[in-house]
């Protein structure tokens, strides 16, 4: 775990584990491997109790490092994939404590993943969301399994193929968030929520929790390596290239179709 990346405390049985990759915290093969090492450790820990992920900017998490992508093979995306979506999932699966995302700030695309992997988001009224992908000529692609089965198909569909970020009211309307708060209070209501779980017996919460996740997987891995194989395709298509130099050169994409 890079401390340079992820800073990790504990204190009254709950850990907190921040995101530090200034000024967004896109998210690089070294960040995803520090955040799960902070998990796997919070995992271990027979002192901690309830854990919250959090950041220490202004925003929570940007997304993507487009350089994991831009003129990249697609094994080499999916090496990333297998990090972010897999490892992740597997992960918190088998936390067998609870995870809160505690956000105040912007989050968008990976920030999405990482953040709707914990069992709760609490979220400042200032926050916003997003799923801007497909206008850099990639696609959400786990966000296809998990967004629909958190607020149903007609819900999902906009923002995963609008790209247009959307407000703390309209995430929570959607049933996307657990709880909306004011600007700058969600690491502390995350803190209030995090004692009063782990206050609770440890080994009723771990085996309880292991039967909720159960009940709520279903298929999930199955579906997300489907949209893992997905997201490596469109990675290597010219209008996903395309795309994604556009954005790094600030100018508007000329997609050719193929």
């Amino acid at each position: 775990m890079s401390a340079e990346l992820v800073r990790y405390t504990v204190s009254d049985k709950i850990a907190e584990i921040m995101l530090d990759r200034p000024p967004v915290n896109a998210l690089s093969m070294p960040l995803i491997d520090a955040l799960l090492a902070a998990l796997q450790k919070a995992k271990d820990d027979p002192s901690v109790s309830s854990v919250i992920i959090g950041s220490l900017h202004k925003v929570f998490c940007a997304g993507l490092d487009l350089d994991i992508v831009r003129g990249k093979p697609g094994i080499e995306t999916k090496k990333f994939l297998e990090r972010l979506y897999f490892a992740l999932n597997d992960t918190q699966y088998r936390m067998g404590k609870p995870t809160i995302a505690a956000v105040d700030g912007a989050v968008r695309a990976g920030g999405m993943t990482i953040a709707i992997s914990c069992d709760m988001i609490i979220a400042g009224d200032a926050s916003t969301f997003g799923y801007p992908e497909i206008d850099v000529g990639l696609i959400p692609a786990i966000h296809f399994v998990q967004l629909p089965r958190l607020v149903g198909k007609h819900q999902a569909f906009g923002p995963l193929f609008l790209g247009e970020p959307f407000d703390a009211a309209t995430a929570f309307r959607m049933g996307l968030l657990s709880e909306v708060v004011p600007k700058g209070t969600a690491l502390d209501r995350a803190r209030d929520i995090a004692r009063k779980l782990a206050a609770k017996s440890p080994i009723v919460m771990k085996i309880g929790r292991d039967a909720f996740m159960r009940a709520v997987d279903s298929d999930f891995r199955r579906s997300v390596e489907n949209t893992a194989e997905s997201f490596a395709l469109v990675a290597t298509t010219e209008d996903c290239q395309e795309g994604l130099n556009a954005f790094v050169e600030k100018r508007t994409p000329n997609y050719k179709g193929r």
